[in-house]
């Protein structure tokens, strides 16, 4: 009896004439983008300004791309530089391997850098972008279903996903780990959403709850996983690495909510109007001032006698008068 299972595209790319369109670079663009544009709605609810997010992104998604290559690179050097290996395969992205560890750590670098230039706080653009960064997880995993990597242990269940014959790997059906990290990540987005929504989370504390949560999912679909890795005292060293951030994570959201209670109340200063707008503030002034003065009352005179010739003999005059000594 032929089992249920999902299967697995025949190959990762499809050629556009002599333009090769890949399924795992076409996952990535359309999770950057569902990121930049929930980020954008969320950014503006926060008070802050359209197209912020994206001018940032500009800057993030570059040195997170660099950073995932970098990460997976390093910890799975001999993959590229062992025996019989080609090292300029560590340049190939497209056939897959980003390390989520290397692409937030060297991501948020760039976001730095780029909130620096906008003078942003990056814990509030980090707030904003929490979800979205969960949703382009959700979505670039089926990168790898276009790759048929990253697969768990062997099963007979119906939603196994078949994988073909290839280069260290054997026909099967196995556990489609791709899946359930996909299917979590989207739990991780709505989560954050509601404790956002629940809580008021600022001030870094959405970005660390996402974090927090994906790195416990993280950790049980890692144990599951079939493919070469680096063990630390017999554990895969990618659980390891959640165990850490999941408790760097939990720190903080316990001290920031300690420290810097609330919601940030401006995330993005109005420099709208630059420099006229530091030009304008004088001449209201002096308009104001000017104004103030044509409502004040002139002082009256002060009269004072005229001095004439005739003056001593009139008052000399006046005072011989009877009645008036």
């Amino acid at each position: 009896m032929d089992l249920a299972y999902i299967p697995s595209p025949s190959t990762g790319v499809i050629h556009l004439g002599p333009i090769p369109l890949r399924g795992y670079a076409f996952c990535i663009i359309i999770g950057v983008f569902v990121a930049v544009w929930l980020g954008n709605r969320r950014w503006i609810a926060r008070g802050g300004k359209p197209g912020t997010v994206a001018d940032i992104a500009v800057w993030a998604v570059p040195f997170g791309l660099v950073g995932g290559r970098l990460y997976h690179v390093i910890t799975d050097y001999q993959l590229y530089f062992g025996a019989g290996r080609n090292w300029v395969d560590a340049f190939k992205i497209w056939e897959g391997g980003l390390g989520i560890w290397g692409a937030i750590a060297l991501g948020a670098v760039g976001a730095w850098i780029g909130c620096r230039l906008r003078g942003i706080p990056l814990p509030a653009w980090a707030d904003a972008l929490a979800p979205g960064i969960a949703l382009a997880q959700a979505c670039g995993r089926w990168g790898n279903w276009f790759n048929q990597e990253l697969y768990g242990r062997a099963t007979e269940l119906p939603w196994a996903v078949e994988i073909s014959a290839g280069p260290n790997r054997d026909a099967g059906t196995y556990h489609p780990t791709f899946l359930y990290e996909s299917l979590w990540c989207i739990g991780v987005a709505l989560l954050v959403l509601w404790a956002d929504r629940r809580f008021t989370l600022g001030h870094g504390r959405a970005f660390a709850l996402y974090v927090a949560a994906y790195c416990v999912g993280r950790g049980w679909i890692e144990y599951m996983r079939v493919d070469e890795a680096h063990h630390i005292l017999g554990v895969r060293l990618n659980v390891w690495t959640s165990i850490v951030v999941f408790v760097l994570a939990v720190v903080y959201l316990v001290l920031s909510a300690k420290l810097r209670p609330g919601r940030e109340s401006v995330v993005e200063p109005d420099t709208s109007g630059g420099k006229d707008g530091d030009d304008a503030a004088p001449a209201d002034a002096d308009a104001t001032a000017e104004a103030a003065d044509a409502e004040k009352p002139e002082p009256a005179e002060a009269k004072t006698p005229v001095l004439t010739k005739d003056a001593p003999a009139k008052a000399e005059a006046e005072a011989t008068e009877p009645g008036k000594r």
